[in-house]
């Protein structure tokens, strides 16, 4: 594995603060039981990092005390983590609004027979990964069989009301490019994937989020093996729109990692870039407890250029569309 944050270290991204804290991302552990190509946390089925139930408890007082009103729990493949469902129950009991960034096919998982049935009872909103319509590329990107897996979850989710049109249960879709190259503009993709899913699977979805591959990771170093590393980094740093910067989520959401320290987004978080606080070089959760956040620094490095480019792409998708 190739290490990119040598190669990112030199920035001229610019200066940028902290709005009002609206989301804690919480990656409960690196396990997986997928390793796609374009993973930027690098998961996979070996992996053995997962929070302790004690850190777990270090995010529940959080929510209970501060006023966040998103909890968006990611992994590697966070239901697999034991004290997932106990997460969710607490987090909903606070009357915060859950997000789990779910690979579908964990759903068919040993022990998760039910997973899709508790999602829905406890109203959960589901971001999950689609990274095309077309069998032959998520197989590629994914590994055999993922489509035909997914398309069986999209299926019992509707099944559950998820993505039904006038519903309540939200079930996005997460496209992300083949290689290194942009999105495609996020609402023509979306009217694509409406067709190619509704007209041939009878699948219905609530929205469509199209993700830039970040040059981080199992995909950073993929670029590096390959000499297309420079060139990528000159592709997003060509297509840096400035009005992106207003809406990037670092500015309104904290992540934390399974060891319970905090990170300015998920991505700083895999390239091991804390959140700033003066005198302290790490932050855990529980120390920001009654902080206010507000205007305080982010902590850039080339890699953000990712978020800018073009449309602009975030954890809920293009930054600025039509």
């Amino acid at each position: 594995m190739y290490a990119t944050l040598p190669l990112l270290q030199i920035t001229d991204f610019p200066d940028i603060r902290r709005g009002k804290l609206e989301t804690l991302q919480v990656n409960l552990g690196y396990r997986c039981n997928q390793a796609c190509l374009h993973c930027h946390v690098n998961a996979g089925p070996s992996r053995t990092e997962m929070m302790s139930r004690e850190t777990v408890d270090e995010v529940i007082a959080f929510l209970r005390l501060s006023a966040v009103r998103n909890l968006d729990i990611t992994g590697g493949a966070p239901e697999l983590h034991p004290e997932f469902r106990r997460l969710v129950v607490a987090a909903r009991e606070a009357g915060v609004h859950v997000i789990d960034r779910c690979n579908l096919t964990i759903l068919e998982e040993p022990g998760q027979e039910d997973l899709a049935e508790f999602l829905a009872e406890h109203q959960v909103e589901l971001v999950a990964s689609l990274p095309c319509y077309l069998e032959e590329n998520v197989d590629r990107q994914r590994g055999n069989g993922v489509f035909q897996a997914s398309l069986r979850a999209l299926r019992r989710l509707n099944g559950l009301g998820y993505g039904r049109t006038g519903g309540t249960l939200s079930l996005n879709l997460v496209y992300n490019p083949q290689g290194p190259a942009l999105p495609p503009p996020q609402a023509e993709l979306e009217a694509d994937y409406r067709r190619h899913l509704g007209e041939r699977f009878g699948i219905e979805f609530t929205r469509l989020f199209t993700l830039t591959n970040m040059p981080i990771q199992r995909f950073g170093s993929t670029l590096i093996s390959k000499g297309q590393f420079d060139a990528y980094m000159a592709l997003l740093r060509g297509a840096f729109q400035a009005e992106n910067l207003d809406s990037v989520m670092c500015r309104s959401l904290v992540s934390v990692d399974w060891e319970g320290y905090v990170y300015d987004c998920d991505f700083n978080q895999m390239l091991g870039l804390p959140l700033h606080l003066p005198g302290k070089p790490r932050v855990r959760l529980a120390e920001l407890k009654g902080r206010d956040l507000t205007n305080s620094p982010i902590v850039v490095r080339d890699h953000c250029y990712g978020c800018t480019a073009g449309q602009g792409s975030s954890c809920g998708g293009a930054l600025n569309q039509p």
